[in-house]
């Protein structure tokens, strides 16, 4: 079986209760499971909330969720509750910020799972531009030949941003994967850069990567959140 996991921790420390933020009339969190419903495959896909607040948001809407602890250091911690007891071969981490996610991305990284060698997969972008390298809430990702992630930045100088790609934000697990990383302590790199994906390459976790040319950026503050309805609008106007 292959489950989609939304983890959606309320209080973001950049942008709070973003996840309930209010795009169209849905709450930010609703757009994502949306979308995620029309990939072709998962077999379930089910909200990890942390507070009562955000299941009182989604009781008008007809999607699967579970209340979490609300200590968990990171999003892939919170699946790891979730699905530990249940019986899944891959699981895939949809962040709750990227209203815009292609559900042909979900799909495209279940299918790497068809190799037996792989472990863990994420999406890349070639859309990359300057915005994207002085960003540091815009991740960078160098790749090797075969695709898979070599290293993880935030901030890139200049001269050196040849070669790297716009990291988009899903990854896929095997269960037997995500235990064991979310067992793991934190490692020195992903401390220092505060990138939880460090700690699976700082441990020998190889990362395959989807190439993929996805436009859009995932809601990180009230900015984006702005520029994101503005789109939208101008859009939807055109229709």
């Amino acid at each position: 079986m292959v489950v989609g996991v939304i983890p959606a921790r309320l209080h973001s420390v950049r942008f709070p209760e973003k996840i309930l933020a209010r795009i169209s009339g849905k709450p930010m969190i609703v757009h994502v499971a949306e979308r995620a419903q029309k990939a072709t495959q998962l077999d379930e896909i089910i909200l990890a909330v942390d507070d009562e607040k955000t299941v009182r948001a989604l009781e008008p809407y007809d999607f699967s969720s579970v209340l979490t602890s609300k200590n968990h250091p990171s999003g892939s911690d919170r699946i790891a509750e979730v699905i530990r007891n249940m019986d899944v071969e891959v699981v895939v981490n949809i962040q709750g910020d990227e209203p815009m996610m292609n559900p042909e991305i979900i799909d495209k990284l279940i299918e790497e799972f068809d190799d037996p060698s792989v472990q863990m997969t994420t999406a890349v972008s070639t859309v990359y531009g300057q915005e994207d390298i002085l960003n540091p809430n815009s991740v960078k990702v160098f790749l090797d030949e075969k695709r898979n992630a070599v290293s993880f930045q935030r901030q890139l100088e200049d001269i050196n941003a040849g070669g790297w790609y716009h990291h988009v934000g899903i990854y896929a697990y095997r269960k037997k994967t995500l235990l064991a990383y979310t067992k793991m302590p934190p490692s020195v790199s992903e401390k220092a850069h505060n990138l939880e994906q460090l700690r699976a390459l700082d441990n020998g976790i190889s990362i395959r990567a989807v190439i993929t040319d996805f436009p859009f950026r995932g809601v990180d503050t009230k900015d984006d959140l702005k520029k994101l309805k503005k789109y939208l609008q101008i859009n939807t106007n055109k229709r």
